[in-house]
């Protein structure tokens, strides 16, 4: 998908355009081959640039071309993706392209909220030909979504706990462990973002105004507060995990601990029938009363036993 947005310098109304001019802001959503082709035609830069945002395991860095002057951010993202009937946290870059003074480009793999919340949603408040504030904008809302995704993490780690107190299911289980998948993910490329940004803040790759460099010092707060937030979620869920593995030992152990004393209590019938039913001489054989004997004694062992081991604890 390829759309383009140009901000009139005169009225301050940004709309979207299909003519390449200066101040555009080109936002490509995992484009095809002829839009990628389009695109580097008429604005002239490599593919290259293009391509290494649609590369899902691209690394948040900076990278400059100085014989055309164009300069590519990759900022790792916080996506949400339903799998089955499961929500699925995840990250994956998106870049943000200066094409000298004339041009800003976004490409992502597919839709997401970032892009959408700048473009879509929020249009009115977005000043194509000023890409350094752009770029920034998009840091913000990018660190401000980490901490609302961490915060819905939370959130459900708490209902899968609750859940879990009353009956330990591999659903729960399953998704605790997705969860901490998750944070990894996060905390990993919001250090990525962090070196992205602290290398902006220096000044020396674009130029900062001082409105910018507010916005600049927020997203970094935000930055910070969201890797806190992460590495403090992921070892309560760490020791979470723990605790329920001990849990399930547990009671895997008293489960097989109470079969053990039931196998017990069941042999002594079956070993004084096994006795009684030999085919030598045995006591009581010609007894008519026989049968009711040998019977009240192995309930009376067996019973017996019974007492012994639930006074030992092995029936709980």
């Amino acid at each position: 998908m390829l759309e383009m947005y140009n901000t009139n310098m005169e009225t301050g109304v940004t709309v979207n355009t299909n003519k390449y001019q200066k101040g555009n802001w080109i936002d490509m959503v995992n484009p095809t081959e002829q839009e990628i082709k389009e695109v580097c035609e008429n604005v002239n830069i490599q593919e290259g640039f293009i391509r290494y945002a649609l590369d899902f395991e691209e690394k948040a860095r900076i990278d400059a071309e100085e014989d055309d002057n164009t300069m590519l951010f990759i900022v790792d993202i916080p996506i949400k993706e339903r799998e089955d009937d499961t929500l699925i946290y995840s990250t994956m870059p998106i870049g943000i392209i200066f094409v000298r003074d004339d041009y800003i480009i976004t490409v992502s793999i597919k839709e997401n909220d970032i892009i959408q919340g700048m473009g879509k949603n929020n249009i009115k408040n977005i000043i194509t030909y000023k890409k350094s504030r752009f770029l920034l904008q998009i840091l913000y809302a990018n660190s401000s979504s980490y901490l609302n995704l961490l915060k819905k993490i939370n959130k459900e780690t708490e209902i899968a706990e609750s859940v879990l107190k009353n009956s330990m299911r591999n659903k729960e289980l399953l998704k605790l462990l997705s969860l901490e998948k998750s944070l990894v993910y996060f905390t990993t490329s919001l250090k990525s973002n962090e070196l992205v940004m602290e290398k902006i803040m220096r000044g020396k790759i674009i130029k900062l105004y001082e409105e910018d460099e507010d916005i600049l010092e927020d997203a970094i707060i935000e930055n910070k507060q969201a890797i806190e937030m992460a590495n403090i979620y992921r070892d309560i869920l760490n020791g979470t995990m723990d605790v329920y593995a001990s849990i399930i030992s547990n009671n895997l152990n008293r489960v097989m601990k109470s079969l053990t004393s039931i196998t017990i209590i069941l042999a002594i019938p079956t070993m004084v029938a096994s006795y009684w039913g030999m085919n030598v001489a045995v006591p009581m054989q010609n007894n008519p009363w026989g049968f009711a004997i040998i019977l009240i004694f192995s309930i009376l062992i067996a019973g017996i036993a019974t007492i012994w081991l639930n006074k030992k604890n092995m029936l709980r």
